[in-house]
């Protein structure tokens, strides 16, 4: 075992004074070696509840028979970083992390894991450190959060806050019911309520089979959680005794499952650059057509916020992964997961307990899973867009293209009432590169749902949605602006055509007027040219790829 690179032989006696100064004995010095790689932060209300959830990690490694060490990695809330700067810093968080998971699990010479995430980056940078490294490992998701209550209903984030700003502007509700919204909305720790990103990478990851039965929508402040996390201790070392890792587990199937499970749920667009990403550091190579192939043949049998309205507690009372999983059991394929049982065998003792909020494939919301690529001369590369959240009359849009250079100058027009019916808002120099960073677009498509825009102004851009994104809306466009790419050529005024069931994105501009406009087009100079988001810019290759750093 790795392990003894630093506790064995006399001419380790200086590593082993260094241990004991931890506060260890003698017989945990022999025992196996487990990182609790903790995501604990005041800022997130994701990860508040972790304090909890690490005591029980600690307790079942020591009652494994391993010896636990806590350390911290950082998260940063999307919904605090969404609308301003901050949101540049998201999704290159997810690279960080990876690069922290794996220099303090090396120099230590970790002999496993419990990765103990939840929100929306840390969850794949996590993934990505474990396969990777390729130790035995375990990744535990703290759980979604309550709904809140008020007004006599259910609250959610974004439905609540984000698209209730829009609401305001249009007059359609109170400075004190807004005022209301924001106080009860988010009640207390967990992920925010519905399938955005947090939770779809939770049942990402347990579809992957990274994580244990019934993880990813154990709500954060139940006892159940709790469970799993000591579970989970117990678990991680009895995969470092077997020396099962996450390469035997995170297969070219297990990502296959991953995207079913993501396409009947209809989850966040998000996991079209995370699980390539994930895929990237085990070796294996996974393309956007493989997502829209997978999405054909897999119904959409949940609705959950923001396409329907039920939430995560809802999933879990239905059963969870394991009863998603059981629907889908005819397109599973036998695999090992980090619980010792294999995915088949967990979809075969899975019961569904309501017939709604997880429905037959017969019975599906949508006869095809929630995301669909998009091509054409827009987006060669391909473009993504949530399609369970669109309505069928929104499924083709012709519009007018209105051109804004960031987000910030689109939402100043949308928010101004600038913006109409039949109109295509194009937001450009958001993506990896230009960004840099990739910001998610989250506020302008709220504030258009709550001006009662959602369905009749589509938007396009390179940059990303947030998993709470509903309505025409296509993102991660490429080749990006930055790059090139024809969505740097698009001119006010211009006829955008889209067609999602035809998988089409087209910009309708005679060849030789985009000849001329290329002739004059200069890349941008650089947004941030100092620190991390500089570097982050030269080293992050095309959206289409899973937004992952070049080699």
């Amino acid at each position: 075992m790795p392990i003894h690179k630093i506790t064995e032989g006399p001419d380790r006696a200086p590593q082993r004074a260094l241990l004991y100064a931890t506060g260890i004995s003698r017989r945990q010095l022999s025992q196996p070696f487990i990182g609790i790689a903790s995501s604990f932060s005041d800022l997130v209300p994701g990860h508040i509840g972790m304090r909890d959830l690490e005591r029980f990690c600690e307790r079942g490694v020591s009652s494994g028979g391993g010896t636990p060490f806590l350390f911290g990695i950082p998260a940063i809330c999307d919904g605090i970083a969404m609308g301003h700067s901050g949101m540049h810093y998201s999704l290159p968080l997810r690279e960080l992390i990876a690069d922290s998971i794996e220099a303090v699990t090396l120099a230590h010479a970790l002999d496993g894991l419990i990765l103990l995430t939840n929100c929306d980056k840390i969850t794949p940078g996590m993934l990505m450190a474990a396969a990777r490294l390729d130790i035995p490992a375990v990744v535990v998701t703290a759980g979604p959060m309550l709904s809140g209550r008020a007004f006599g209903r259910r609250l959610s984030l974004v439905r609540d806050t984000f698209e209730a700003v829009g609401r305001y502007k249009a007059g359609k509700i109170s400075a004190e019911e807004l005022g209301c919204l924001e106080e009860e909305a988010c009640p207390g720790a967990g992920a925010c309520q519905g399938l955005y990103t947090a939770n779809t990478m939770a049942c990402v990851t347990e579809a992957l089979g990274m994580s244990l039965p019934g993880c990813a929508t154990a709500l954060a402040v139940s006892a159940k959680k709790r469970r799993i996390a000591y579970e989970s201790g117990r678990r991680v070392v009895e995969l470092v005794k077997q020396e099962i890792t996450p390469k035997k587990i995170m297969t070219r199937v297990s990502f296959e499952h991953a995207i079913l499970v993501d396409m009947a749920l209809g989850g966040s667009t998000n996991t079209v650059l995370h699980i390539p990403a994930i895929a990237n550091e085990a070796g294996i190579q996974l393309s956007l057509e493989l997502f829209d192939q997978l999405s054909r043949r897999t119904p959409h049998i949940t609705h959950l916020l923001p396409a329907g309205d039920y939430f995560m507690e809802d999933l879990d009372a239905a059963g969870g992964v394991p009863a998603v999983l059981s629907r889908l059991s005819g397109l599973l394929r036998p695999n090992p997961t980090v619980s010792g049982a294999d995915i088949t065998e967990i979809a075969a003792e899975a019961s569904v307990l309501d017939e709604e909020v997880i429905r037959t494939l017969e019975r599906a919301y949508h006869p095809e899973g929630g995301i669909a690529v998009l091509k054409g001369n827009l987006a060669p590369d391909g473009a993504v867009v949530k399609q369970s959240a669109v309505k069928e009359q929104a499924l083709k849009f012709t519009g007018r293209a209105r051109v804004f250079d960031s987000e910030d100058q689109a939402m100043q027009a949308i928010l101004g009432g600038r913006i109409t019916s039949g109109e295509v808002v194009v937001i450009r120099y958001e993506g990896p590169k230009g960004g840099p960073g990739m910001r998610e677009m989250l506020a302008p498509t709220s504030a258009l749902i709550g001006m009662g825009l959602g369905d009749v102004v589509a938007l396009i851009t390179d940059g990303r949605f947030s998993g709470g994104t509903k309505g025409p809306c296509i993102g991660h466009i490429s080749p990006e602006a930055a790059e090139g790419g024809l969505i740097a050529l698009v001119a006010e005024g211009d006829t955008i055509s889209i067609d999602i069931p035809q998988r089409k994105l087209e910009l309708k501009v005679p060849e030789v007027d985009l000849e001329l406009r290329r002739q004059s087009w200069q890349p941008p100079e650089p947004k941030i040219k100092t620190g991390y988001l500089a570097r982050y810019a030269k080293l992050v290759t095309s959206a289409s790829t899973g937004a992952v750093f070049s080699r």
